[in-house]
């Protein structure tokens, strides 16, 4: 196997107080999340519906498991049940949908809204304007069983350093701006996810309260 709880380790130790790790376990068997769930990791992030619920059915029922991915709107229902926060919000039909799920599940999922900041058309995510447009329109408000908890984006997928740190600082001062004007009074609204196994060294120092780390955790994907 792997050496996940060495790996683990390592991250964990780089990590500085106030950020926490969502440790990405797409892609790599239970055994791996088994392995990091001994050493007290309790935060995992998917991207796969099915994957998700496998998983979900087969491990330990305190694991807080978050979807990381793009998520279409008909597969909402499936995770809302049990998944502790979506992460890439990424428009107001999908907002909709959460809010028609987790009514009828009869719970409140947190959700991060994610931006589209990175200069790659492949991204997914809400460009700034269109963020401040979802927000000011205010139906969320009424979403009584959504918590909008903060914001997630992806950077550039580039060697140039100073690219990825502009691209953090850009969603940071956005996180101040949004904090603001509609979360000003709400504690909840804290989370910014951002930093992944190539640039979370950099993320750390940019605001991120949330790294998501996968391959240097659990190597290179197994299936």
């Amino acid at each position: 196997m792997y050496p996940v709880k060495q790996k683990l380790s390592e991250v964990l130790s780089a990590l500085p107080e106030g950020v926490r790790l969502v440790a990405i376990s797409k892609y790599h068997p239970a055994d791996y999340i088994r392995a990091a769930y001994d050493e007290g990791q309790r935060l995992f992030g998917e991207s796969h519906e099915q994957e998700l619920r496998q998983k979900h059915d087969e491990l330990p029922k305190d694991i807080e498991w978050h979807f990381i991915g793009h998520l279409q709107t008909n597969k909402v229902k499936y995770i809302v049940p049990y998944i502790s926060m979506i992460e890439a919000v990424d428009s107001l039909k999908l907002l909709r949908e959460i809010q028609k799920q987790a009514q009828k599940a009869g719970r409140v999922v947190r959700v991060l809204l994610e931006l589209h900041i990175a200069e790659e058309a492949t991204k997914y995510g809400l460009t700034l304007d269109a963020c401040r447009e979802l927000l000011a329109g205010g139906e969320w408000r009424e979403m009584a069983n959504v918590q909008i908890c903060g914001l997630m984006m992806m950077a550039s997928n580039t060697d140039d350093e100073a690219q990825i740190c502009r691209e953090f600082d850009v969603a940071a001062r956005f996180f101040d701006e949004v904090k603001a004007q509609y979360f000003a009074a709400n504690p909840a609204f804290c989370e910014r996810s951002w930093g992944m196994s190539d640039d979370y060294h950099l993320a750390v120092g940019h605001g991120s309260t949330m790294v998501r780390i996968g391959t240097t955790i659990f190597g290179p994907r197994v299936y």
